[in-house]
């Protein structure tokens, strides 16, 4: 299993009152997965997903991923954890506003020390891949929602993860757009064994999800893999 998740609980106090965001999940995904995270809204479908990449801390349990508990972490150990094996797609985007399009998507592999020539190489493949071949030296702030959009799918593939966690990836594109994002995730998902992890509303990644997990009030109610 690429990631393992034991009794895991996240507990906030709201005006002196515990709120159970995430209340004692169990749950395995292996390498090569495409799953969709699904619930209503405050099910706690984006804390599952924040505690699984390390952003967030559980209140209780455990988040294993490739055999590192990635709960038990330091800080620096966790940054560096996060840096080399996962791809975040955020529903705020959280792109660099001073930076273009490639910048943005070229950002991930500096840090990883990939050299100039491959990290241009792999950005100007990925932003093709996403149609934005036009926009490449467009700032976020010159780019529409869906856009920018894009342009954190492209930069979460960019590092070679072993598995990436989106938060709503689809929420601002149109349906050619989402279809063809599906589609090159999928097909990433396939040929290079990508883990996906998805938390979504959009009936369209419910869709092309192999395997769907429902969420409510912080408890899994329903786990259902669908036949090839």
């Amino acid at each position: 299993m690429i990631i393992e998740i034991k009794n895991l609980h996240k507990v906030y106090n709201s005006s002196g009152v515990p709120v159970h965001a995430v209340n004692g999940i169990d749950l395995s995904f292996s390498k090569g997965e495409f799953a969709a995270i699904v619930g209503p809204s405050g099910s706690g479908k984006t804390t599952l997903l924040n505690i699984i990449g390390g952003l967030d801390r559980p209140s209780g349990g455990s988040v294993t991923v490739d055999g590192t508990e990635v709960t038990d972490l330091k800080p620096s150990k966790l940054t560096d954890f996060r840096l080399h094996n996962i791809g975040f797609v955020f529903q705020a985007y959280n792109l660099i506003p001073v930076l273009t399009a490639k910048e943005n998507v070229e950002f991930i592999m500096q840090l990883q020390k990939v050299s100039r020539s491959e990290r241009s190489k792999r950005a100007e493949a990925l932003l093709t891949a996403v149609g934005l071949n036009d926009r490449m030296d467009s700032r976020p702030g010159k780019l529409s929602g869906g856009q920018q959009q894009r342009v954190a799918v492209a930069r979460a593939l960019a590092s070679k993860p072993r598995f990436v966690l989106a938060d709503e990836p689809t929420a601002n594109l149109d349906s050619r757009s989402t279809e063809n994002l599906l589609d090159m995730m999928l097909k990433l998902n396939r040929e290079e064994g990508i883990t996906f992890l998805f938390s979504t509303h959009d009936a369209r990644v419910v869709k092309k999800a192999r395997r769907v997990i429902t969420i409510e009030d912080g408890k899994v109610v329903e786990d259902e893999t669908k036949p090839e």
